[in-house]
């Protein structure tokens, strides 16, 4: 079930992949941003809350999808220049990077600023550092410019796969979607 058929990842490869990228932007937008009194006012308790909640559980899907991929056989990729190669996995690596760093650097960011960490569940996690106002506040700046990294490097990564797509019809894109998806019947089934 989770192996790859032919050109394609294996549906769990496929389903870590689309469920991270939709946390991802989902969180993203729940983000209630700006200042710490903001961040934290009870306007936007369910915001964070649901922010933070997601923000675990893109870190857990990272380690485990880490942790898939060394196990786990990929697809062959298609025939590319060096430079694509080459940027391919440089975007992939700052993707997986980021995907652990941004969560982190939350956590760490609210605890230093002396914030438990609080979930949708109500269950909320005492700060396990040390309070230090101002290292928290620079996490939180650190962590809000990853954010928006990680929004802009995506949709890198997005436009990518549809020019593979759609000009070079090289199948990258349809390795990464489900058999049962319009797109991703086209190339890859033949």
């Amino acid at each position: 079930m989770g192996k790859i058929t032919g050109t394609r990842y294996g549906s769990i490869a496929q389903f870590l992949h689309w469920c991270t990228a939709i946390l991802v932007l989902v969180a993203f937008m729940y983000g209630p941003g700006g200042p710490e009194q903001r961040v934290y006012s009870s306007v936007h308790e369910f915001d964070r809350r649901l922010h933070e909640t997601l923000g675990l559980c893109v870190f857990t899907l990272a380690v485990i999808r880490l942790l898939w991929r060394t196990i786990d056989a990929r697809p062959e990729p298609p025939p590319v220049s060096r430079w694509m190669r080459v940027m391919a996995t440089v975007v992939q690596g700052l993707l997986y990077m980021l995907l652990l760093a941004l969560p982190l650097t939350a956590i760490a960011g609210a605890w230093l600023e002396g914030h438990p960490l609080a979930l949708v569940a109500g269950v909320e996690i005492p700060p396990l550092l040390g309070a230090s106002h101002n290292a928290g506040a620079t996490f939180a700046s650190v962590h809000k410019w990853l954010g928006d990294a990680i929004m802009w490097l995506a949709g890198l990564h997005a436009l990518a796969a549809l020019y593979h797509h759609v000009v070079l019809k090289d199948g990258v894109l349809t390795t990464m979607l489900p058999r049962w998806f319009p797109a991703g019947r086209a190339r890859t089934d033949r």
